[in-house]
């Protein structure tokens, strides 16, 4: 299964996250200054003078790849162009009480919403 290639992902059931190999990881994940802040990544105060200048340090300190100032989303770095930084060894999130929105509302939302790119058994 690609998750590059949402055609291919399987419909999604409750039940399928258990064991699952983190595959919805493996896509960019764009997130929101509030997701941010969550994160203990920005303050308040930074958000309310200037998001390019998060974007900015964030891209020194190798968090984020990207930002896209007309949504004001921020692309989340990803390890070999690949995975999560925040993803483990043991393919598990390591924020994620913290996680960005788009990490909690998955798969209702995404490339192909009510789909995981679930690998088969």
């Amino acid at each position: 299964m690609d998750p590059q290639r949402p055609g291919e992902w399987r419909k999604y059931k409750t039940g399928m996250c258990e064991g699952c190999w983190a595959g919805c990881c493996t896509l960019p994940v764009e997130v929101s200054v509030s997701d941010l802040i969550r994160l203990g990544l920005a303050t308040e105060d930074e958000a309310a003078e200037s998001q390019k200048k998060i974007a900015r340090r964030l891209e020194k300190e190798g968090i984020i790849q990207s930002y896209r100032a007309h949504s004001q989303l921020f692309i989340l770095q990803q390890r070999n162009g690949r995975d999560c930084i925040y993803l483990n060894k043991n393919r598990l999130c390591t924020v994620y009480d913290k996680r960005p929105e788009v990490c909690r509302k998955f798969p209702k939302i995404g490339p192909r919403p009510g789909y995981c790119p679930v690998r088969p058994k």
